[in-house]
């Protein structure tokens, strides 16, 4: 596909509703846990992003066929005889780890690729190890990939992770599925996707509890009373949230619907110390301003804390608030990058290691900047809405990782943008 960039015309106000697709972070998850299911599983509400694709095209390298028809996937896993993947699709994203659990968890064994995806620093795989080696599961590491066997079967374990991390405390859950015995997984982390991800289990026949908190039980079960099942993918809360971040920018009203308010208490906090308004109800959000931005200081923390993936987005709030604020980043060492680009639209902000210091200015001006992340291209599109003038963002192709249809439902609220070619190659 040719490369393309986003161009935005600045100034124009952000009005009205926009549905959230399902979560981007779920979703991928849930399509590799049919491996578990031996058959014909029905996913709804999956995004319509590249990142969808790539993990499709990951299940049928490992012999699943898979179909979509809008937004469901149909994926028959039985004819799946493989526990490799490919590194040409698994180095392009860094969900594709998620395979690792259910396919030793099916086989006993495994050879996947490291993994790959934005650049946002080390990715410390060593949790997800740590936790299946409790399980029974021996690895070896060789030429960038990860292969795992289980010598004497897997079995029940008590597990403590160092840090609530959400690949390790899914890859773990999936493979104790199978496991012989109990597994106790302490320091869970605690996303709203676990929780979906324990839904789909369970409804393939697992048997895992306490999904959400801190702490999750696994049950062993054999694997021939795993079989298929029919899921609904959650809402994706920072999609919800990207849009509104828009409202909130620019004044809103702006609505989210197809969304669960409280997997956002924390961001909405922070709109509302911002100087938001926010009405709630059962499945959607309302942000909408009359009064100015007021600077804030957040720090990003494993949920139930401040979201990393909406960092970037809030330190574009920041950058036009009145007054200073203090943006500190615990979960990725390298999310500062969209600094650096927002700076040169004329936000003031200096970096002094994780954290940000941004002095509120009461424009941007629209200039030539690239996406370095997913999440920051998100905010870079926002800028140049607020922007005066015009903003071309580059590197779109991060964009498409993880937002269904960006550019559409960002002009249904009253967005002068499009998508064209981007033949700038020094981008």
């Amino acid at each position: 596909m040719a490369k393309e960039m986003i161009v935005v015309e600045g100034g124009t106000p952000l009005i009205g509703e926009v549905k959230v697709s399902g979560a981007k972070n779920s979703a991928l998850k849930l399509i590799a846990a049919s491996i578990l299911g031996g058959g014909e599983s029905v996913i709804h509400n999956v995004p319509l992003i590249s990142d969808i694709t790539i993990m499709s095209k990951v299940l049928e390298t490992l012999g699943a066929r898979v179909s979509r028809d809008g937004h469901t996937l149909v994926i028959d896993t039985a004819s799946v005889d493989t526990w490799e993947t490919p590194y040409e699709l698994v180095s392009k994203m860094r969900a594709s780890i998620s395979v690792l659990g259910q396919l030793v968890a099916r086989f006993g064994e495994a050879r996947v690729a490291m993994p790959g995806g934005c650049n946002l620093g080390a990715r410390k795989i060593d949790m997800h190890m740590v936790g299946m080696e409790a399980l029974g599961v021996h690895f070896e590491t060789d030429h960038g990939y990860i292969k795992a066997t289980t010598p004497n079967g897997l079995h029940g374990a008590y597990i403590a992770l160092d840090f609530p991390s959400v690949g390790a405390t899914e890859n773990t859950m999936m493979c104790a599925i199978t496991a012989e015995g109990e597994t106790v997984i302490e320091n869970a982390a605690r996303e709203p996707e676990i929780e979906d991800l324990a839904d789909m289990l369970n409804a393939m026949g697992a048997r895992v509890s306490g999904a959400g908190s801190p702490t999750i039980v696994v049950e062993g079960v054999p694997l021939s009373s795993l079989h298929p099942c029919e899921h609904t993918t959650v809402g994706d809360r920072i999609e919800a949230g990207t849009f509104l971040v828009g409202g909130a920018m620019m004044g809103g009203p702006v609505t989210v619907r197809g969304i669960e308010p409280g997997f956002l208490r924390m961001a909405l906090m922070k709109l509302h110390a911002m100087g938001c308004e926010i009405d709630l109800g059962d499945d959607y959000i309302t942000v909408f301003r009359t009064a100015a931005l007021r600077g804030i200081d957040i720090q990003t923390l494993p949920h139930p804390g401040f979201p990393t993936d909406l960092q970037a987005q809030f330190m574009l709030l920041a950058a036009v608030a009145q007054g200073n604020s203090v943006i500190t980043e615990n979960v990725f060492e390298n999310r500062f990058m969209f600094a650096d680009e927002i700076g040169r639209m004329g936000a003031q902000v200096t970096i002094e290691d994780h954290h940000a210091l941004v002095e509120g200015v009461s424009s941007l001006q629209g200039t030539d900047v690239k996406a370095t992340d997913l999440r920051c291209g998100a905010a870079l599109v926002l800028a140049g809405i607020f922007a005066e003038g015009m903003t071309r963002v580059h590197k779109i192709h991060h964009i498409d990782r993880g937002y269904e249809d960006y550019v559409g439902k960002l002009s249904s609220l009253g967005a002068k943008l499009h998508r064209e070619a981007d033949e700038d190659i020094d981008w």
